[in-house]
């Protein structure tokens, strides 16, 4: 507005001197100033107002989520873009509406009243899970966080509700799930062929070990059907009636003593080769059956003897073991699998000393021993070490030093996620002595 001329009057009123006057008329200068300047704050103030709405509006307009501000009784405020598009109705529409003839099913117009008749809510609100009208008639699921709306004073006038659609997210957790046993198939599978590939390693040691007690066996088996025989023909003549003398003299010719004295050691040969047999089936069956990762006591110090003990029947050349047992050395976990773990550790060591030039006769140092978090297993070849650089790939998978077609480089990243699961560590070093050492540490058996 244009400020406007005052016109002072010629002459000063009677009775008033100019003095007077003057005064009077600095003070009229002084408040209409003031009033322009007022005027002009006001303005500025307006601008500022309208480009803050404006900014409310645009972040308001910006939002994923769903909002929506009603009063205490449910009466629809305020509400976002994303909102009108949702149901389908534009903001003018939806002021005044009552918020529960938004949902879709009666639980959620339960659970809406709930926070709406809340005399006591907190400051942060709470969640709870709605179902929405969409605008083509479907039930959209929202997860809404509610948060009371105060005045300065303190007093509640309503609530804000910000609503996320969580139909995408259950989709994609339910990819992501999917994709989640999907891999833990994999692994499986690698791990099953893994130990399938150490299994076939240990064939010939184990054919080896499998081949006496089946020879002690098959030969039990042989003299009992000779004895079979003999008693077969006795009991003819038995039953036969022949007379005493023909009796003993048969009993004499066919050995009937010797062979009823023969007969109990020969059973018990035969039972204990197969009970031998039998261990040796059944520890092969659990080392190369599927693991059910079922936790256990388990004693390192067997699960490392029976890994000497099978590495070494299969072992091409001699090999030299400086066992050092502790005891008690128990742990917490599945038998089959940290039996692969120390097995492939073992294995692994053998094959390092025929890369060192010129070849070496495997000699490996293997101690159990507690340490600071429970209980360690070393494992430390003769080889020629690792070098510096490749310390840090040696669990990555499909990381190999050995040559083509002689590894998969799947074992050690394979023990590495098995000890791991097991909450323990596995850690690779080159010895001061020379050779490469491989640590394992678990918790110990409570």
């Amino acid at each position: 507005m244009p400020p406007r001329r005052i016109e002072r009057p010629k002459a000063a009123p009677q009775g008033v001197d100019d003095a007077t006057w003057l005064d009077v008329i600095q003070k009229m200068d002084e408040v209409y100033s003031q009033l322009v300047h007022d005027e002009i704050e006001l303005e500025k103030k307006n601008d500022e107002l309208e480009q803050s709405q404006q900014f409310i509006f645009s972040i308001l307009s910006a939002m994923s989520d769903v909002l929506l501000v009603c009063t205490e009784n449910g009466e629809i405020e305020e509400t976002n873009a994303a909102l009108c598009e949702l149901v389908g109705r534009s903001d003018i529409e939806l002021r005044g509406t009552s918020l529960l003839a938004l949902l879709a099913d009666a639980d959620s117009i339960a659970r809406a009243q709930a926070v709406l008749v809340n005399s006591s809510p907190t400051r942060r609100g709470e969640t709870i899970e709605l179902n929405l009208s969409a605008a083509d008639g479907s039930s959209v699921p929202v997860d809404a966080n509610c948060t009371p709306r105060v005045t300065p004073s303190g007093r509640r006038v309503g609530t804000v509700f910000v609503a996320r659609p969580t139909a995408e997210l259950r989709r994609a957790y339910q990819e992501l799930r999917s994709a989640h046993d999907a891999l833990k198939q994999t692994q499986q599978q690698l791990l099953h062929s893994e130990k399938m590939a150490s299994l076939g390693r240990l064939v010939a040691g184990v054919a080896h070990e499998l081949n006496n007690p089946i020879s002690f066996v098959l030969g039990n088996v042989h003299a009992l059907r000779r004895y079979s025989a003999r008693l077969r023909t006795y009991m003819t003549a038995v039953h036969a009636g022949q007379d005493q003398h023909t009796l003993l003299k048969l009993r004499t010719q066919l050995r009937i003593e010797h062979l009823l004295d023969d007969l109990p050691s020969l059973i018990e040969g035969t039972l204990e080769g197969a009970q031998r047999t039998a261990a040796i089936v059944n520890g092969l069956k659990r080392f190369s059956a599927m693991d059910p990762e079922e936790r256990k006591r388990v004693d390192l110090n067997e699960v490392a003897e029976r890994a000497i003990l099978w590495v070494s029947k299969g072992s091409s050349r001699p090999l030299q073991v400086d066992w050092q047992p502790i005891s008690p050395c128990v742990v917490e976990g599945s038998l089959g699998q940290l039996q692969q773990v120390v097995m492939n550790l073992i294995q692994n060591a053998v094959d390092a000393a025929s890369t060192a030039q010129p070849p070496r006769p495997p000699h490996l140092r293997i101690q159990a021993r507690t340490g600071s978090r429970g209980n360690v297993l070393t494992v430390r070849d003769n080889g020629p070490g690792i070098a510096p650089e490749l310390l840090s790939r040696i669990f990555d998978p499909f990381f190999t030093t050995k040559p083509v077609g002689k590894g998969t480089g799947l074992g050690l990243s394979i023990s590495y996620g098995i000890i791991e699961q097991h909450g323990g560590t596995l850690s690779v070093r080159n010895h001061p002595e020379g050779g490469a050492e491989f640590t394992i540490e678990l918790p110990a058996a409570k």
